[in-house]
């Protein structure tokens, strides 16, 4: 790290310090956010870790929960907000939970991946195959979509419900032909010298992340969810200005070493304000289409949201 570099970190964790305590003598709004530990939500955690939130006047407690209870607790008021993927998000609102997505978190590059047995050589041979994948989220959404892509059906393999860190466990263990599952856990099959025929690299553009609040959260709260929005991008420089720190930090969250956290790190990308302005004038649009039509053709949905383009508001990130 260079010398500015050194002194932009000292500086921001200064402020910080100085932000945080004069926000301690007053009570902030506070915002429970679902989330889950994979490796594109960590700057969630560090903003948190480091009084950025607390510092634009917001108070953030984050809950881990399986993807398929993050709707349940938005609607019950439990969570107000929710990181996850697209096509999770279209599931939550097919369901009757309405949700607006303000703020494209990450996209998956490597991060997520099918482990198999030796004998399994490719998509087509996971026909028939016991495959242990989340059901409700993005892990069983990929592996619908990279089977319709070899022309086969998720309904073409025996699928147990496990959640990503069990389904890596039970992979290595010696359990399932198959796994389907993300990091920081599939760092666990790599290091354990599993096979991996497909990584979210080979489908670029799939796996990506967003945040979300109920539409009437928003209308009643904009200045708490641009509050949160601008503290992520906040985490994303404070990342650049200290990448060894901010690895410690959000490693630890994991149970990783900042090294092992750095490896994990490799496979996804962050999106900045530009490259949020950019996926949304662009791709979320025609991309939401695309993963609805998916999704009711391996029958994840059972009818569409009632409104894609009410899914996401891109106001906060101009």
């Amino acid at each position: 790290m260079n010398k500015s570099s050194w002194l932009v970190g000292t500086l921001a964790a200064g402020l910080v310090g100085l932000w945080t305590a004069a926000a301690s003598a007053q009570q902030l709004p506070k915002v429970t956010v679902a989330m889950s530990g994979w490796t594109g939500f960590a700057p969630v955690t560090l903003a948190k870790e480091t009084g950025i939130f607390r510092k634009n006047g917001i108070e953030v407690e984050i809950k881990k929960m399986p993807t398929s209870n993050r709707h349940q607790a938005m609607a019950a008021g439990e969570v107000q907000a929710i990181t996850t993927t697209v096509d999770t998000h279209i599931l939550y609102a097919s369901s009757g939970v309405d949700v607006t997505q303000v703020l494209v978190l990450d996209s998956s590059h490597g991060g997520d991946g099918i482990a198999v047995r030796e004998g399994i050589n490719g998509v087509a041979d996971l026909k028939g195959k016991q495959v242990a994948v989340q059901f409700g989220g993005v892990p069983q959404f990929w592996l619908a979509y990279v089977m319709k892509k070899n022309g086969l059906s998720i309904n073409d393999v025996q699928a147990t419900n496990l959640q990503p860190s069990d389904a890596a466990n039970a992979f290595v263990a010696g359990q399932f032909d198959a796994a389907v599952t993300y990091e920081p856990y599939l760092s666990k099959v790599r290091e354990a010298k599993g096979k991996i025929i497909v990584t979210s690299d080979q489908t670029p553009g799939v796996i990506i992340d967003t945040l979300a609040f109920q539409p009437d959260y928003i209308k009643k709260n904009p200045k708490v969810v641009q509050a949160f929005v601008d503290s992520w991008f906040e985490a994303l420089e404070m990342i650049k200005a200290d990448q060894q720190k901010a690895f410690e930090i959000m490693g630890k969250d994991v149970n990783q070493t900042p090294e092992q956290f750095a490896a994990s790190a490799k496979f996804v990308r962050w999106y900045d304000k530009d490259g949020n302005r950019d996926y949304f004038a662009k791709t979320l649009p025609g991309f939401m289409k695309e993963v609805q039509d998916v999704m009711l053709e391996a029958k994840l949905i059972r009818k569409a949201p009632p409104n894609l383009e009410a899914m996401m508001d891109p106001s906060f990130v101009k």
